[in-house]
């Protein structure tokens, strides 16, 4: 089995912070995104949470189309919600990009560790 890391530099979070991850790892077919919040160029962007998670939705993408993958490959994804509220308008936003393709996904409300309304991960798989 080979293993391939993505971003394994590490990105920068808020104030400049070095994060010591990687972005994407891919195993034997699987890609497993870490999670992505609204975040651009190591700023959370300012809005509610219909531009925060179109944001951390096109990071997720980003990183899978890095890695060869697409939307319709992405098999489960997680969300974390700051306020329970937000459900409905994250699921429209949701819906917009994987509506086509479904896949599993949980849902939780939680506090963020940095200040945003909204981080999503996902597992992708593609022979």
């Amino acid at each position: 089995m080979t293993i391939k890391r993505y971003g394994v530099e590490g990105g920068t979070g808020t104030g400049g912070q070095h994060l010591p991850f990687s972005r994407a790892v891919e195993a034997d077919g699987w890609l497993y995104v870490s999670g992505q919040v609204p975040m651009v160029k190591g700023e959370v962007i300012d809005g509610g949470i219909v531009a925060q998670s179109h944001q951390a939705i096109k990071n997720v993408l980003a990183i899978l189309a890095e890695a060869g993958y697409g939307p319709e490959h992405v098999v489960r994804c997680g969300v974390w919600l700051d306020d329970a509220r937000d459900f409905q308008s994250f699921n429209r936003v949701f819906q917009e990009y994987f509506g086509a393709n479904p896949p599993a996904r949980a849902c939780v409300q939680s506090s963020m560790v940095v200040d945003c309304k909204v981080e999503v991960d996902c597992i992708a798989f593609k022979r």
